[in-house]
């Protein structure tokens, strides 16, 4: 019996010397081990590259850009200089609404013009009175003239919103134009007459009295207008 146990425990201890020769060799092995720890370096290398992403920095010269700004401030303030000055010369301008006093005004008188009244084809019941410097040296026909007919006392209305921009000065030989309106708005009454004469007063103490054309008709809706430097501006009104 001795004899069959040392017999099968000679291989068994045989058998445990060949597994650990080759666990030895196994653990030893150079191909296995060292393919899956070389990989991981690699791979760990390969992600540094994306530090040279950092030259982004060139973005900095954006710094300089604002330089040039302070340069085109100065150069809108001379521009708000003209403006002024070409307003102040405005006032001079308007014919004496600014603050200037107007200019002295020589009124023509009975002595230095001829009137005359005169029918037009157009507007009806209109007259139109001319006024020519005669004299020899130059009159100004200011305002309207204050107009009456026959023995009439008051004188008739004016038209205001005639009156133009400047006085009409007359140099000798020149004419100034009013428009006399004979009648108003029909209906009513209005006490109308045939008359033979005007009455021109061109100042105050300066009146003309000039024939009527034959079958001149007038009410108490006459008018008259500002002197006017043409004709066909008179007859407006």
């Amino acid at each position: 019996m001795r004899l069959s146990v040392r017999t099968l425990a000679l291989p068994a201890a045989a058998l445990a010397a060949a597994l650990s020769l080759t666990a030895c060799q196994s653990s030893s092995d150079p191909d296995a081990a060292p393919a899956p720890t070389s990989a991981s370096p690699r791979q760990t290398t390969a992600a540094t590259p994306t530090t040279p992403a950092t030259p982004a920095t060139p973005a900095t010269p954006t710094t300089t850009a604002p330089d040039p700004a302070p340069t085109t401030a100065p150069a809108t303030t001379p521009a708000t200089k003209p403006p002024k000055k070409t307003t102040a010369p405005t006032p001079a301008d308007n014919g004496g609404n600014g603050d200037d006093p107007a200019p002295a005004l020589t009124p023509c008188t009975a002595k230095d013009v001829k009137v005359v009244a005169s029918k037009v084809s157009r507007p009806i019941n209109h007259l139109a009175l001319t006024v020519t410097n005669v004299g020899n040296r130059p009159c100004d026909a200011v305002g309207a003239p204050l107009v009456g007919f026959d023995q009439s006392q008051a004188p008739i209305r004016i038209v205001e919103e005639s009156k133009p921009q400047a006085v009409v000065t007359l140099t000798p030989g020149e004419s100034a134009y009013a428009s006399l309106i004979l009648t108003g708005e029909p209906g009513g009454d209005t006490h109308g007459m045939t008359v033979r004469t005007v009455k021109v007063n061109l100042t105050t103490d300066s009146m003309v009295t000039v024939p009527a054309p034959t079958g001149t008709y007038v009410d108490d809706g006459a008018a008259v207008s500002y002197w006017q430097r043409e004709l066909a501006d008179a007859l407006q009104y």
